[in-house]
């Protein structure tokens, strides 16, 4: 069952999206050569925390750290620890926050220095197909429409959708119904209703579309060892449309400029 939310719950949801914006701004003034993404992990939480928040990945079935930290082929729920960035990289952070029981979560992929002409279109792409995503979020439109929303932009370019992974529901969980692939029909799935929110995240590799799991039982990479870009907005459907709530789009120029969804 899609659980849908109050426009009061859906502020609360807001506000847990405020500290998740500066979040994520923190992080990415973290960002540079010779910084271990435990340092990063670190900064976060206590910025977290000194907004009367709960990193919500933090103890989640046994996860060690406050965000994931996923450089270059890693393409999700890497664990903070000694890696050093280099001179680049890409990497991706991807921060939840709890605030007064309800959770705010979004990823953005961040360039380490000058990087590729292949990473920086991954980035490109990956941060337009959220856009395009967001777009489709809203009354009346379907689940298979924000689904199909990321695949044309991603299959376009010549990259490849993560099939294996999806985004989610969210709300008082981190995980709720419905689970959102990053491919599908349009026109089919579930009826888009205001009050519900969406996890809706983009996971592109630059090479084929399979991973494997690390040995951590954590970390997952392209299984083609290609760079790989993940981008996350929590959305609410409302009656107006689209509504961000994670808007780290605000502040962060990570990858491209699409408009703003409004």
């Amino acid at each position: 069952m899609i659980i849908r939310k109050s426009p009061a719950e859906i502020e609360k949801m807001a506000a847990a999206g405020v500290v998740h914006t500066k979040a994520m701004k923190l992080a990415e003034s973290k960002i540079r050569e010779g910084v271990t993404t435990l340092e990063i992990d670190q900064a976060v939480e206590k910025l977290i925390r000194s907004h009367g928040g709960e990193p919500s990945f933090k103890g989640y079935h046994g996860f060690t750290g406050s965000i994931c930290a996923s450089p270059n082929s890693m393409v999700v729920h890497g664990i903070p620890g000694p890696y050093r960035l280099e001179r680049g990289d890409i990497l991706s952070v991807d921060i939840g926050v709890t605030l007064d029981g309800w959770v705010a979560d979004g990823a953005v992929t961040f360039p380490v220095g000058p990087i590729t002409p292949i990473a920086r279109k991954l980035l490109e792409v990956t941060r337009q197909a959220l856009f395009d995503a967001a777009e489709q979020c809203r009354p009346g439109n379907r689940l298979g429409d924000v689904s199909h929303a990321v695949q044309a932009c991603v299959e376009a370019s010549g990259m490849s959708v993560v099939r294996s992974l999806v985004g989610h529901g969210i709300g008082r969980d981190m995980h709720e119904a419905p689970q959102i692939p990053n491919y599908g029909q349009p026109g089919r799935g579930p009826k888009l209703e205001p009050g519900m929110v969406l996890a809706v995240e983009p996971m592109v590799n630059a090479g084929g579309h399979q991973v494997r799991l690390a040995s951590d039982e954590w970390s997952i990479f392209s299984k083609d060892g290609s760079l790989a870009a993940h981008f996350e907005f929590t959305i609410a459907v409302t009656a107006d449309g689209p509504r961000i709530l994670t808007p780290w789009h605000e502040v962060i120029d990570a990858g491209a400029a699409p408009v703003p969804v409004s």
